[in-house]
């Protein structure tokens, strides 16, 4: 991830969180729409403090970009409860357009094609990390299962 690329998801990132929770309901309706089987996940969830959790991951991700040692851990800890959840790998992939086609809606004319390769770069990044762990996290509960 370039300088640069990091400056876009900074800048885009703050014109974005004011917004608060808006773009939170926006994400999860676009992914309840793109993947029917992601709303399962949430059937017993708080959606209010589930999209305060969003925002506050994605916080985090933009303020650690020059410390993303640090952040691959908190990512892989997230993506081992998430095996728990019974996440699948195909909702990393929901998860990302949902996210994506949320900054585009609420960027506007500010969603160059700069700024959408930034985020899918961080993104694909992250949740390679994620899915790994949660792979990982998978093979362990199989093998105490066994």
């Amino acid at each position: 991830m370039t300088p640069f690329q990091k400056k876009l998801i900074r800048a885009s990132w703050a014109q974005v969180l004011p917004l608060a929770d808006q773009p939170a309901v926006l994400f999860y309706q676009r992914l309840f729409q793109i993947d029917p089987s992601a709303q399962a996940l949430f059937l017993d969830t708080d959606m209010v403090l589930q999209r305060k959790k969003l925002l506050q991951v994605l916080g985090v991700a933009v303020s650690s970009l020059d410390n993303l040692g640090a952040l691959t851990k908190t990512v892989e800890d997230l993506g081992r409860r998430h095996a728990g959840y019974g996440v699948k790998d195909q909702h990393y992939d929901s998860v990302g357009a949902a996210l994506l086609w949320t900054l585009e809606q609420k960027l506007g004319a500010g969603w160059t094609p700069d700024v959408a390769l930034a985020w899918t770069e961080i993104y694909t990044l992250l949740a390679g990390v994620m899915r790994r762990a949660t792979q990982d996290a998978r093979l362990g509960i199989a093998k105490s299962a066994a």
